[in-house]
């Protein structure tokens, strides 16, 4: 009888003994159907330390990788562009892109463009109520980014233009996520940055097109029109935030509703950059002048209507209110480059690159990186410091050249920037790698 019984246990001791031995290979767990599949424990050594790493808290949102990797380009580049002009460094490709569009691309794109949708997408989660961009993706598509910075150094066109087809699929997946967001939620009053957003992504590979085969000029004219579309999404977001923003957080002050205004602005602008886009394929019996004035005016009275007097005593909210005011006067002075010489569009245009699009920038990221990471809305000290050296640079680029001081223009201007986002990177990476409050 024992004999038997041992007969019969020692297969299923042989059983557990075989199932032990398995349970060091593979592991179990549910997959999305709800069904058990089963895991290697090759596949789990690679899966584990993956998951770790999207687990941490820098592929939380869009805001924290992209802000900090867009702002450290931005130094970069901009440094080694002062370098290239003043004969410190060789070109920086023999073939494909020059030098001035791989500087403007990177400056307008790399750093601007990659900022706003960062921004966007990290709204978007609050508007929509619907889980952003995060974890691998997001970090899948931060090396995408990545690849198109390093390709489009390489002296090979092929090379480079590998790096346009993924900047067109870093653009495609963000726009497209954004509007599954904004769509999915019905959220109708976001669905205006999706055509804007696909228009400066066909603008940026345009440009990056055209000077590959050989169209500097036209290059520089997409660039142009680029920054004017950045225009109106500063003042779509601006419009938005800064008097939301005022009216919390500056003691006593009176912000006035500018529905009119409102409406109106974005029309004109658009009006003012599609003049100036059509300008360059077809002979216009007039300029954008007019509407570029028209514009730049209507931007004016509208902070004057948002109280920024009151703001002075509030870095995070006069800063804010600095920028505007550069967008406003930058389209009345290129407006008025076509009307005197005395004023060239290059110089004008550069008031709203650093007074706008960089001071509304450094504001901003100043301030979402801190609200979105569960902080108090005191950034330090030395950004006070960041934001009126942006404002400083700003102007010493438009006026200098006005004085017959270009390269001092330049320098400064450069310096100014490295200066103030360097402040940013010093006191805000830490944050951006941290955990939420």
């Amino acid at each position: 009888m024992s004999q038997s019984l041992h007969k019969i246990c020692e297969p299923q001791a042989s059983y557990a003994k075989q199932q032990e031995s398995n349970t060091q290979k593979f592991n179990f767990r549910l997959s999305s159907t709800g069904e058990v599949e089963e895991i290697s424990e090759t596949r789990m050594a690679i899966e584990a330390p993956l998951s770790k790493l999207t687990q941490l808290p820098i592929w939380d949102l869009a805001f924290r990788p992209w802000f900090i990797s867009a702002t450290a380009l931005s130094v970069i580049s901009l440094s080694i562009w002062i370098l290239f002009l003043h004969g410190k460094i060789s070109p920086l490709s023999g073939d494909g892109i020059s030098p001035l569009v791989w500087h403007i691309h990177e400056m307008l794109f790399g750093f601007g463009a990659t900022i706003a949708v960062g921004f966007l997408l990290t709204a978007a989660q609050t508007w929509t109520k619907i889980r952003s961009l995060n974890g691998l993706g997001l970090l899948l598509l931060t090396s995408i980014w990545l690849a198109v910075r390093f390709l489009l150094l390489s002296n090979s066109v092929n090379l480079q233009l590998l790096a346009i087809a993924l900047q067109a699929l870093w653009w495609l997946i963000s726009i497209g996520f954004l509007a599954y967001m904004v769509l999915r939620a019905k959220s109708r009053r976001n669905y205006q940055f999706i055509p804007l957003l696909s228009a400066m992504m066909l603008l940026n590979l345009a440009f990056l097109l055209a000077d590959i085969f050989g169209d500097t000029e036209l290059a520089l004219h997409l660039s142009r029109s680029a920054i004017l579309m950045f225009g109106l999404l500063v003042g779509i977001v601006g419009g938005r935030v800064i008097p939301f923003f005022t009216g919390r957080g500056a003691e006593g002050a009176q912000v006035k509703a500018t529905p009119i205004l409102d409406k109106l602005l974005p029309v004109v602008t658009l009006l003012g950059v599609s003049v100036f886009f059509s300008g360059h394929f077809i002979a216009l019996p007039f300029t954008p002048a007019a509407l570029l004035i028209t514009a730049g005016v209507l931007h004016l009275l509208r902070l004057y209507c948002w109280d920024p007097l009151s703001t002075i005593k509030v870095p995070l909210l006069w800063s804010l209110h600095a920028s505007y005011l550069a967008l406003g006067l930058g389209l009345v002075l290129l407006g008025a480059s076509y009307l005197t010489d005395t004023i060239r569009f290059a110089d004008a245009l550069h008031l709203i690159t650093i007074g706008t699009i960089g001071g509304m920038i450094l504001a901003m990221i100043a301030r979402v990186s801190l609200g979105h990471t569960g902080r108090a809305l005191k950034p330090h000290s030395s950004l006070n410091i960041a934001f009126a050296l942006i404002l400083f640079g700003a102007v010493a680029r438009f006026t200098l050249p006005l004085l017959q001081q270009a390269s001092w223009g330049w320098d400064i201007g450069a310096a100014s920037w490295v200066i103030a986002f360097s402040l940013f990177l010093w006191h805000y990476t830490p944050i951006l790698f941290s955990a939420r409050r």
